[in-house]
């Protein structure tokens, strides 16, 4: 393990059977964790049978309960978590957990932001002019837990450079990244677009333009399904 990075434990493993809105189903074992330097209640989730001889599929996925919980059109965190639930366990890997509700905000402020891009504001502005910066997650604890869980060497599944970053800041080696799907619909066009083009994020910019033209999009666009 890097020294920039303190040791933490498994604290339980537990079975849990999952089933989702659309009838997929699969089964997770939830891992918790001791020794957090952020003391938040993360879990991994671990997904088919990852395997010692090439790298586990892993995907850091920051709370939603907007989109996770309530299928918030908003956005595109709970298509996302969806997803990598079946990837993953197809592939064998870990789903992180994070408590890092509105790219690390809070649930309040978050809906607060909301209000503010009502008015205007993209979702990167509507933070900083609530006081905050546009993505206050940090990934240290993510890199404990996967130290924790023996994959210090992963193919991650995201289109966000500063996850990459961050973690191999932290010791974690990133052998691919695998990009997600773009779960594009004509509600969350703008947002889309501003992460692709204020955060970086690796998504098909003609497809987002053309959502975000009124009429013309009528489904989802999908991106990098294959690993």
């Amino acid at each position: 393990m890097t020294g920039a990075v303190q040791a933490a434990a498994i604290r339980r493993r537990i079975r849990i059977p999952l089933r989702f809105a659309d009838g997929y189903s699969t089964t997770a074992t939830v891992v918790t964790f001791t020794g957090l330097v952020d003391a938040q209640q993360h879990v991994a989730l671990e997904l088919g049978r990852p395997a010692t001889a090439r790298p586990a599929l892993v995907r850091l996925h920051s709370e939603c309960l907007t989109g996770d919980v309530f299928g918030s059109q908003r956005c595109d965190c709970g298509p996302q978590l969806r997803e990598a639930v079946e990837r993953i366990t197809k592939r064998g890997g870990y789903l992180l957990y994070l408590r890092q509700e509105g790219r690390g905000i809070g649930l309040y402020e978050k809906l607060d932001a909301y209000a503010l891009q009502d008015g205007g504001l993209d979702t990167y502005d509507a933070n900083l002019a609530l006081g905050h910066g546009a993505d206050e997650r940090d990934y240290t604890s993510a890199a404990q837990m996967l130290y924790a869980l023996g994959a210090s060497r992963i193919a991650l599944l995201s289109n966000n450079p500063d996850k990459c970053a961050q973690l191999a800041r932290l010791g974690i080696t990133i052998a691919k990244q695998v990009p997600t799907a773009l779960h594009l619909n004509e509600i969350n066009a703008a947002y889309l677009t501003a992460k692709a083009r204020r955060g970086g994020h690796d998504l098909l910019s003609q497809s987002l333009d053309r959502a975000a033209e009124p009429h013309r999009h009528t489904g989802p666009a999908q991106l990098g399904t294959a690993d």
